[in-house]
């Protein structure tokens, strides 16, 4: 591995100032990883030519936010001199040779040396034109061949990216939709109410019947003064006999749920109230006859 020169040590430490890797600066300045590498090793050897080694040192120069003036001063004895650069020495050279010959040379001579002079200079000119463009325009080739993948790549992943979300979206607009029509195609669960309608009265007796009840639960209250209740099943097995007593135990509860038929006794209906699942049974024979026989027909419900 090539040891940093002053210039690729500079670069490198204000990369790493500014936390920056290399392939950082490549996105940003579209110049090949490799070829940072081999700016910050003086590996110029490896890259296209002067042209572009000054080129690139500019850029990388810039995007690390240094002067790129200052680096080619500082650093001129590191940085290959570009055709312009060397072009002034070479004359330098050919006008000192003239020169000598000159001196030597007699004046009959000198017109013939200076005409091929300048034909030697302009062929050198033109050769250097045509190498130049030639290595320039391979070079570019070279560079855009070795960039456009990745700007391909890149697109290529986005394209990817905006596929994969619309799919997405439309997946869920779909279950959405499947959902709503799920939804529209079950069946509304009614609960039926419970009904409690009079079947038959007469007397001091009448018959309620019981429908569309889960379960058959009766509660006898006393308002307003002391009543005396019962409460038996259709085989006269008794549930309630008690005085139900404003100031003592003013209510009963029994859960007749397993019985069909309920016979409820009132002897004060004026003060009780007979609620059957929380629903207030209303009297059919006026509450102003105290003594009243209640019988609940309880019809299950079929599954």
């Amino acid at each position: 591995m090539l040891q940093l020169t002053e210039l690729g040590n500079r670069l490198k430490e204000a990369r790493l100032a500014k936390g920056l890797s290399l392939d950082d600066v490549q996105s940003m300045t579209k110049i090949q990883k490799r070829y940072l590498i081999s700016i910050e090793e003086g590996n110029y050897a490896s890259m296209p030519g002067n042209f572009y080694v000054r080129a690139f040192i500019k850029q990388y120069s810039e995007a690390l936010g240094l002067n790129p003036d200052e680096i080619f001063e500082t650093y001129k004895s590191e940085i290959p001199a570009a055709y312009h650069d060397e072009l002034p020495q070479q004359l330098s050279r050919v006008k000192t040779h003239k020169t000598i010959n000159e001196g030597n040379s007699k004046i009959l001579n000198l017109l013939p040396k200076i005409l091929i002079g300048v034909f030697v200079v302009g062929l050198a000119s033109l050769i250097y034109v045509l190498v130049t463009n030639h290595a320039g325009s391979d070079s570019n080739e070279s560079l855009s061949k070795e960039n456009d993948p990745v700007k391909y790549v890149k697109s290529e992943n986005l394209e990817k990216a905006k596929e994969a979300e619309k799919k997405e979206k439309e997946k869920e607009k779909e279950e959405e939709t499947a959902k709503q029509k799920e939804e529209e195609k079950a069946p509304e669960v009614v609960t039926p109410t419970q009904e409690l309608t009079v079947v038959q009265s007469a007397g001091r007796e009448t018959t309620y019947e019981l429908k569309n009840a889960d379960k058959f639960v009766v509660k006898l209250v006393a308002k307003g003064g002391d009543a005396w209740v019962s409460v038996k099943n259709g085989k006269g097995k008794t549930f309630i006999s008690d005085t139900l007593r404003i100031n003592g135990t003013s209510s009963q509860t029994v859960d007749l749920s397993a019985e069909t038929l309920a016979n409820i006794r009132v002897g004060n209906a004026a003060n009780t109230e007979i609620y059957i699942n929380d629903q207030k049974l209303e009297y059919a024979i006026p509450a102003t006859a105290n003594v009243q026989n209640i019988k609940i027909q309880y019809v299950l419900k079929s599954e």
